[in-house]
C-alpha cells in the first residue's frame, strides 16, 4: 500500500532537492491506423493520438496538484512509424507528411514530446524503413515535438552496419537542416542497439509492438535526493555507501508508483512500467555527476569515475524493484553532457573526454547522450562513433544510444545553446583519425557467440 504518509516524507525532497517524476508518458498502438492511402492514414493517426491522449496533459496536472508532485512532462510514444507508412509512403517526403501530422498531434492535446519517428533495423532494412531513414532530416527540421530513434543493432541479431553507415551520413544532414537552431535536430535523434519496448524518455521512447492498445509508463528522477542522501554520510564505507542510495531509490520509486497507479485509474490506460532513471537537468543540485564527486570523485571523468558509476547504476535498481513490481524501460543513471551541468564542469575543466564517457556507458543506463562534436566531423567518423556504441551494447546485452550533435559552424572551444531540459554544450574533440574503410565494409556485424542461448 502506498498512503499519504510516504507522500509527505518525499516533500523536502520535492521542494529542496529537485524531486520530480520527469515524465508520464502514454504509449498509443498505430498498427489499427495502417491504410495505403496516405491522407487516410494521416486522419486516422491524428484521430488516434488525440482521442487517446486529449485528457493526459489535464490529468497529469491534476495530479501534481492534489499530491503536490511534481511532474515535469507529460509525452506520447507511438507505434514505430516505419511499420505504420510502409503501404502508404512512396517517397521520404511521404514520410515526413506523417512527421508533420504527429506535431500537429502532440501539439493539440498538449505534449511536450512525441516519440516513435523510428525504425528497427537491427538485421536488415525493408524499403518502408529504408525511406523513414532518409526522411529523417526534413521531418526534424519541419517539426517542434517529434522525436525520432533507429535501432540498429542487438546482442540476438548483431549489427547492420549498413544502417549505421547510413545514420552517420542522417545524423549529418539533419544538422545541416537546423543549423539556424544550433543543430537542435540531432538532439531529437537517437540511435540505439537493444532498445527496449517500454521506454518513457526522449527522444528515444516508441511504443512497441509487444505492448497494448494503449499504456502509461513513468519516468521518474531524482540526482538530487541521491547527492542529498549521499552527503549525510559523507566518508563512510561502501556497504553504508551501497545501502543509502538503495534505500534512496526506493522512496523515489514509490513516488513514481503512486503517480502511475493514480494516472491509470483516472485515464483509463493500464500501468505500464515505472523507469527509475536518474536523469539530470541543467538546474544546480540535479546532476549525476555532482553524485559522483559526493562519492570522492573531484570531477566526473577522475579514475574511478567507470567503478562509481557501475555502483550508483546498481544500487538505484535494486531499490527500485523493491519498490515496484514492473520496472523497465532504461532504468539506472543517465550521463548526458548538456543536461547536467556536473558533466559540464568536468569537460571545461579537461577531466571528461569522449572516450571516458564511451568507457562509462558500459556501466549506466544507455549511452553518448546530448553530446555535441564539432560540424566539420566526418560523416564515416560519426558512423564509427556510433559503431563502437552498438558493440558495447551487444556484447554486454544491455542497451547503449548514441545522441551526437555535430554543430555546424562551431569547433572545440564553442558552446551551444539548446535551452530548457537541453541545456547547452560545449563542443567537445573527436578523434581525427580515419576509420572510412572500417565503416564503409558492406553488411553487418553478426551476433556475438554467447547471443545463443535456446
Amino acid at each position: 500500500m502506498i498512503n499519504i504518509s510516504e507522500v509527505s516524507e518525499t516533500n523536502a525532497m520535492i521542494e529542496k532537492e529537485n524531486l520530480d517524476v520527469r515524465t508520464i508518458t502514454m504509449g498509443i498502438s498505430l498498427l489499427d491506423c495502417i491504410d495505403s492511402d496516405l491522407q487516410v492514414l494521416r486522419q486516422k493517426i491524428y484521430d488516434k493520438i488525440y482521442k487517446s491522449a486529449e485528457n493526459l496533459v489535464k490529468v497529469g496536472e491534476e495530479i501534481s496538484t492534489d499530491y503536490g508532485i511534481p511532474i515535469v512532462n507529460k509525452r506520447i510514444s507511438v507505434t514505430p512509424i516505419a511499420l505504420v507508412g510502409g503501404s502508404a509512403c512512396r517517397s521520404p517526403e511521404d514520410f515526413a507528411q506523417i512527421a508533420l501530422t504527429l506535431d500537429k498531434a502532440a501539439h493539440d492535446v498538449g505534449v511536450n514530446f512525441l516519440g516513435g519517428y523510428s525504425a528497427l533495423v537491427s538485421k536488415g532494412m525493408t524499403p518502408a524503413d529504408k525511406l523513414l531513414l532518409e526522411s529523417i532530416p526534413l521531418a526534424l527540421s519541419e517539426t517542434e515535438l517529434v522525436c525520432s530513434s533507429v535501432n540498429v543493432g542487438s546482442t540476438k541479431t548483431g549489427i547492420d552496419m549498413d544502417a549505421v553507415r547510413l545514420m552517420g551520413k542522417i545524423i549529418k544532414k539533419t544538422a545541416e537542416k537546423t543549423a539556424d537552431r544550433g543543430s537542435i535536430g540531432c538532439a531529437k535523434l537517437v540511435v540505439f542497439c537493444n532498445a527496449p519496448d517500454d521506454n518513457p524518455f526522449m527522444a528515444g521512447a516508441f511504443h512497441g509492438i509487444t505492448e497494448a492498445d494503449r499504456i502509461l509508463n513513468i519516468g521518474v528522477s531524482g540526482p538530487g535526493v541521491v547527492k542529498k542522501a549521499l552527503e549525510s554520510v559523507h566518508g563512510k564505507d561502501f556497504e553504508t555507501l551501497c545501502e543509502t542510495v538503495k534505500k534512496t531509490a526506493f522512496k523515489v520509486t514509490r513516488v513514481g508508483q503512486l503517480v502511475a497507479k493514480e494516472a491509470s485509474r483516472r485515464l483509463g490506460v493500464p500501468f505500464g512500467i515505472i523507469d527509475l532513471s536518474l536523469a539530470p537537468t541543467p538546474a544546480i543540485g540535479d546532476s549525476v555527476a555532482d553524485i559522483l564527486c559526493e562519492m570522492g570523485l573531484e570531477y566526473a571523468g577522475a579514475p574511478g569515475t567507470t567503478a562509481a558509476l557501475a555502483l550508483l547504476n546498481d544500487q538505484v535498481k535494486k531499490g527500485g524493484v523493491m519498490a515496484s513490481s514492473y520496472v523497465g524501460g532504461l532504468s539506472g543513471a543517465f550521463i548526458p553532457v548538456s543536461e547536467d551541468q556536473g558533466m559540464i564542469n568536468a569537460v571545461n575543466a579537461g577531466c571528461l573526454t569522449l572516450e571516458k564517457l564511451e568507457a562509462m556507458t558500459c556501466v549506466c543506463s544507455v549511452g553518448l547522450d546530448m553530446i555535441a562534436i564539432p560540424g566539420d566531423t566526418k560523416e564515416t567518423t560519426i558512423a564509427g562513433i556510433i559503431a563502437d556504441e552498438m558493440a558495447i551494447g551487444m556484447i554486454n546485452q544491455k542497451t547503449t544510444a548514441v545522441r551526437l550533435i555535430p554543430v555546424i559552424g562551431k569547433g572545440v572551444g564553442d558552446r551551444v545553446e539548446f535551452g530548457g531540459l537541453l541545456g547547452y554544450a560545449p563542443i567537445m574533440p573527436v578523434n581525427p583519425y580515419s576509420c572510412e574503410e572500417f565503416v564503409n565494409r558492406k553488411g553487418r556485424i553478426p551476433a556475438p557467440v554467447h547471443s545463443f542461448k535456446n
